[in-house]
């Protein structure tokens, strides 16, 4: 049975509402993405990680559509994709060369192991993009991969573009003993806006958002994993003296929005050679990269008169 302490984001704010807040924790949609797939232990920790922030950073937005994380890069893994449509539903897939990883963590002695996922990435670079619709503009934003980890690669995005103070942390739990399952999780702060122009002593606020970060930064791995323990349980645990005040709560789930009839529809607009090219066995086979569900047509199906 689902743990209802997990699959969901709890917004926050403390201090008065000088800092707003994000406590992310995926087990189920993490778990149910990586089943889609047969990725090894390392690209699946990238996946994972990849997954929890996305989802962290589309709760700070207000959209109604779709947000995508991608990653392109030159290193083993040179795709990561992750989709969060406004109504919580996630999925997510990775591109990368088996040989190359097996080849690179064997000369740094860490096969199978997982590694900061920039480092299996390499150089590249870190978009965000929001799409909701064609009545509406495509919001987009990029950063170089550059960090010793994703959450200062994320930082970098949020330092560089947004301009907006903002701390976060990310955590992964890979599957331990005998189990086969994963968790991710994450939590993130920003300072808001002043309102009304209101005069606030530099050194105060500096320190208030100090004290903020240093709670935000002492949890820990055993904490925000336990299955016993609620996101509301773990805020009051870490802020329960800086006015917390907890706001909503958004559940996610896995969702891939793949179809026979979408397929259809765009293989219909190939060319009567490339779609003759396709053909084995007498039929046409394509499978979503997301959840690798399999389609199969028949040419005719395709070929528009």
């Amino acid at each position: 049975m689902p743990n209802k302490n997990f699959d969901n984001c709890v917004s926050f704010f403390i201090d008065n509402g000088a800092f707003q807040g994000r406590l992310i924790r995926l087990s189920e949609v993490i778990n149910t993405i990586l089943a889609k797939h047969t990725y090894p232990r390392p690209v699946s920790a990238t996946v994972a990680e990849s997954t929890v922030l996305a989802a962290l950073l589309s709760s700070t937005l207000k959209y109604d559509g779709l947000f995508t994380l991608q990653t392109q890069s030159n290193g083993p893994v040179s795709m990561v994709v992750v989709d969060v449509t406004s109504a919580g539903q996630i999925r997510a897939c990775a591109r990368f060369d088996e040989q190359r990883l097996e080849a690179g963590q064997t000369l740094r002695k860490t096969s199978g192991q997982i590694e900061p996922a920039p480092h299996l990435m390499g150089s590249g670079h870190l978009a965000f993009t929001v799409d909701q619709g064609s009545s509406h503009e495509l919001y987009q934003g990029i950063v170089d991969l550059q960090g010793k980890n994703l959450t200062e690669c994320a930082l970098r995005y949020f330092k560089q573009s947004e301009q907006i103070d903002t701390n976060l942390k990310l955590f992964l739990l890979p599957p331990q003993g005998e189990s086969s399952s994963w968790a991710a999780a994450g939590i993130m702060l920003q300072k808001m806006p002043l309102k009304g122009g209101a005069a606030v002593d530099a050194e105060t606020a500096a320190d208030s958002w100090n004290e903020a970060n240093i709670f935000m930064e002492s949890l820990a791995e055993d904490e925000v994993f336990d299955a016993n323990l609620s996101s509301a349980d773990i805020l009051h645990r870490l802020f329960h003296g800086n006015h917390l005040n907890i706001t909503q709560t958004k559940e996610y789930s896995f969702g891939c929005r793949c179809s026979r009839d979408k397929l259809l529809n765009t293989l219909s607009t190939f060319s009567k050679q490339d779609i003759a090219d396709m053909v084995e066995n007498g039929k046409i086979t394509a499978t979503c990269h997301f959840c690798s569900t399999q389609y199969s047509f028949a040419p005719g199906e395709l070929i528009k008169q």
